[in-house]
C-alpha cells in the first residue's frame, strides 16, 4: 500500500506552477502507460490553461484547491474545491480562474490479454 498526501502535493505543485513560465505543474500520483487507471495532480496558476485536447478514455476531475472552468464546444462547467466533474468524451480545455490544483483520473480501455 502507498499513501500520498494530495494536500501537500497540491501545495508543492502550486508553488512550482506559480514560478513556471507555463503557469502549470503536474505529477502522476498513480498509474502510467502500463496501467488502465491513471491519476495525475495538475496545478495551474490563475489565468493559465490547458489548451483544448481530445478525451483519452473515461475521465473525471476532482478540484482540490481553487476554481477552474472546463469547456467543450457545447458547454462549460465551473468547479471549486471539493467539486467532482465528469469530463465529456469530446475535445475540451481547462482554465484556472484562481490558483488551482485538480486530480485528473483517466481510465483507458484495455484490450484482451493474449
Amino acid at each position: 500500500m502507498n499513501k500520498v498526501s494530495l494536500t501537500a502535493l497540491a501545495r508543492q505543485h502550486l508553488e512550482t506552477a506559480r514560478a513556471a513560465s507555463s503557469g502549470r505543474s503536474a505529477h502522476t500520483v498513480y498509474g502510467g502507460h502500463e496501467h488502465s487507471l491513471r491519476q495525475t495532480l495538475i496545478a495551474l496558476r490563475a489565468g493559465s490553461e490547458l489548451d483544448e485536447h481530445e478525451a483519452n478514455g473515461e475521465a473525471t476531475l476532482h478540484v482540490l484547491h481553487g476554481r477552474v472552468r472546463l469547456t467543450n464546444q457545447e458547454a462549460q462547467w465551473e468547479g471549486s474545491a471539493g467539486d467532482h466533474i465528469i469530463i465529456p468524451d469530446s475535445r475540451h480545455g481547462l482554465a484556472a480562474l484562481e490558483d488551482s490544483a485538480v486530480l485528473l483520473t483517466v481510465a483507458k480501455a484495455v484490450g484482451p490479454h493474449v
